[in-house]
């Protein structure tokens, strides 16, 4: 096989196994309510089905920074073993442990997920040189259309038995292992290898061009999880106020899902006018949608067309800060610089996740989203500076 044909065949198996993996991150909180009702949750118990998972992904990632795991073990390897813990972890919920247990195996979930996402976006780069936003931006793609796949299944029939959705998700994952561990192999820009120096992590720190690219990270991320973790709530709580006629959960994955094509054009216009530009435009449209979809709550097609944009946006751009990563980021270390990124940023979603449901309960849904506007000005401010370093040259191909 040729070397193009090489490195699509590897996307098209990567992006797969992390659709397939990525299934049990929303696996509980796809199904939250029917476990809330058979295991007499509490609403705080509940919130943390979701919130685990992050926490554990914080965990998991800042430790794999500081021991750069992902630069020291093959990848393919380190992806297949986590995969197959995480579809254990998620198959504890159908032994119905009750909420203490719930929640720690939703946190090993986090965990395992952690050596799976990060390390899966190094892996492609691997294969692709040129054309690395797209590639990126495909492979964030399939951790949306994974993300979202809990909705579909929980909307394919009124009262559907959560363990089939539970159930489904942990199989999803097992085969997830089978293609890391049997279907896949480095490419052919791999990066060195490195040894474990937990110092590398002041040299992320110290980094300022790399930071700047965290920092738009982290503006994304104060918006992302908290619209995709609590959308499905406010979608319910939108129904009160118009004529609605629709499955919320299919509304719901219809949203989350927009994020798939979403990250594959923001990787295709990323390779053509830069990084920088392309994820502020992202972020000021997504940011005008958590303006405006409260507005529009009582008019249902108004609502939707803005909630489908805001699902097209809210992640199209979060593929770029790790293509940013790894083309500023010491060449040892690039994992590392990944695992970074991702484990900061994914702990400022445990607290936009808790947060949202605080102001709901003292405002109500309906401008409950106005809290997520910061993240995406924030982040945009962040890019367009990076944009001006003279660093930012190695972006992109110099399109910064």
């Amino acid at each position: 096989m040729s070397e193009a044909g090489a490195r699509w065949r590897a996307l098209v198996l990567t992006g797969l196994a992390v659709v397939l993996a990525l299934t049990t991150w929303f696996s509980a909180t796809a199904v939250a309510p029917e476990l809330v009702a058979a295991w007499g949750l509490s609403a705080q118990q509940a919130g943390w089905l979701t919130n685990a998972v992050q926490l554990g992904f914080v965990v998991g990632a800042l430790v794999s920074s500081l021991l750069a795991i992902a630069d020291v073990v093959p990848l393919t390897r380190l992806m297949a073993g986590a995969a197959l813990l995480a579809a254990i972890a998620n198959a504890v919920l159908l032994f119905e442990p009750g909420g203490g247990a719930a929640i720690a195996a939703r946190c090993l979930t986090g965990v395992a997920l952690a050596a799976i996402y990060p390390p899966s976006l190094k892996f492609i780069a691997t294969w692709f040189q040129k054309g690395r936003g797209f590639a990126m931006g495909a492979m964030v793609g399939a951790l949306t259309l994974g993300s979202a796949l809990p909705h579909l299944v929980r909307a394919a029939g009124a009262g559907v038995d959560w363990r089939l959705v539970v159930a489904v998700a942990s199989l999803a994952c097992l085969v997830a292992a089978l293609i890391f561990a049997f279907a896949l192999v480095e490419g052919p820009h791999g990066f060195a290898r490195a040894k474990v120096d937990p110092r590398q992590v002041g040299a992320i720190l110290r980094n300022r061009p790399v930071m700047l690219a965290n920092l738009g990270y982290f503006g994304h991320m104060w918006e992302l999880y908290a619209m995709w973790g609590w959308f499905l709530a406010y979608a319910s709580a939108a129904t009160a106020h118009g004529e609605w006629g629709w499955n919320a959960s299919v509304l719901v994955f219809a949203v989350i899902a927009m994020g798939a094509p979403g990250c594959v054009l923001a990787g295709l216009l990323a390779d053509r006018i830069g990084r920088c530009y392309t994820t502020a435009l992202a972020m000021a449209v997504s940011g005008m949608c958590a303006l405006l979809i409260g507005v529009f709550i009582g008019a249902p097609w108004a609502f939707l067309v803005i909630a489908l944009l805001w699902g097209l946006t809210v992640v199209a751009d979060s593929a770029q800060f790790s293509a940013a990563v790894t083309e500023l980021a010491d060449q040892s270390f690039v994992g590392s610089a990944l695992a970074f990124q991702m484990g900061v940023g994914f702990a400022i979603t445990i607290f936009t996740i808790w947060l949202v449901p605080q102001i709901a309960e003292t405002v109500g849904w309906r401008w409950t989203f106005l809290v997520l506007v910061p993240g995406p000005i924030l982040g945009a401010w962040a890019m367009l500076r990076l944009r001006a370093r003279p660093e930012a040259v190695r972006i992109a191909g110099g399109l910064r």
